[in-house]
């Protein structure tokens, strides 16, 4: 029998458990490459983390009901819930937009430091 992965009722994610889950750099990356809405398997997701590490955030995106697992023999397939970008629909893109302000200011200040040695 294939393994059933949780996935929670749309009416019981929450913006605190959402807000939580993108409280995290590696997860904020894992999200970044699944923002354009395609579904992604495990191997696009180039993290610095082992892969028990890249399992619990995985994990924790699809318990706080912001991804979709698909299993397919051995692969496992990700992508955002259409459901809970629509409950909540400015929340990922404020994160995104927050994300890469804050990518291109280090980005600038890491230049700025070479230009100054």
């Amino acid at each position: 029998m294939p393994r059933k992965l949780h996935h929670p009722d749309p009416q019981d994610v929450s913006l605190a458990g959402l807000l939580s889950a993108l409280g995290d750099p590696v997860r904020l990356q894992l999200v970044t490459v699944l923002a354009d809405r395609g579904e992604h398997p495990r191997e696009d997701f180039e993290v610095e983390v082992g892969p028990s590490t890249l399992s619990h955030h995985m994990k924790t995106l699809r318990e706080a009901g912001l991804t979709r697992h698909r299993l397919e023999g051995t692969r496992c397939f990700v992508s955002l819930r259409e459901e809970t970008l629509r409950r909540f629909p400015e929340v990922l893109a404020s994160v995104l937009r927050a994300c890469s302000r804050n990518s291109s200011e280090e980005s600038d200040a890491r230049s700025q430091a070479a230009r100054d040695e």
